[in-house]
């Protein structure tokens, strides 16, 4: 199994990497786990990861940077059906628009964009940006085969000033509670996403990553 990496330049490269080749050793699944910034080996991968961290701005410029990288990431995962994981800014670049520093396209594989945070607590005043911590998450789609193991309320590891706004009920698999309800994490066909770092969520995130590299969408 070839998993590829891309590296945008604005990924937090060294935990994923360390995180899927734990979770493979765990699962017992012989995987290359490589990071890319070829085409080339998105297009031979059979699964495709895009992290990411900071700002969406950043991120979607990286991968535009990066010489036909999005028209092979749209082979592998609109044509070829691969499966496909966003991790943070990854998963925000699966919206329609990012709202960060400007207007900013995304991929268009959810819907909604990518908007501020304004979180309040329960005597209205402001929660600090960014929700930065441990999360407990409240399922949506409990069946959902990255969520298998995963009980309600577990804990996973945000850091993020922005969500998604405006997406679509049938696409959201989990959201966590900070001054209100936040997407944790999407998902349709053979897409999945995360805003928390799966790759720092302990237990928990590996438990996803041994899924998505056993997912057969």
């Amino acid at each position: 199994m070839r998993i590829a990496v891309i590296d945008t330049g604005a990924g937090n490269l060294a935990s994923v990497l360390r995180a899927f080749r734990r979770a493979a050793g765990e699962a017992g699944l012989a995987a290359a786990i490589d990071v890319t910034t070829r085409p080339e080996d998105v297009a031979a991968a059979d699964r495709v990861v895009l992290p990411g961290q900071g700002a969406f701005a950043a991120t979607r410029h990286g991968l535009d940077a990066l010489p036909g990288m999005e028209e092979a990431l749209r082979e592998a995962v609109e044509r070829r059906g691969r499966p496909f994981l966003g991790i943070c800014v990854g998963m925000q670049l699966m919206a329609e628009r990012g709202l960060e520093h400007g207007s900013h396209p995304g991929l268009g594989w959810i819907r909604g964009e990518i908007a501020p945070m304004d979180p309040v607590g329960p005597d209205a005043s402001p929660l600090p940006l960014p929700q930065m911590g441990w999360n407990g998450l409240d399922l949506a789609a409990p069946s959902h085969p990255l969520l298998a193991g995963v009980a309600p309320g577990e804990h996973a590891y945000f850091v993020h000033s922005y969500a998604l706004r405006g997406g679509a009920a049938g696409e959201l698999l989990a959201s966590a509670g900070y001054g209100g309800p936040v997407c944790a994490m999407v998902g349709r066909d053979n897409l999945a996403g995360t805003q928390f770092h799966v790759e720092k969520s302990g237990g928990l995130g590996l438990r996803m990553l041994g899924n998505f590299l056993r997912w057969s969408p």
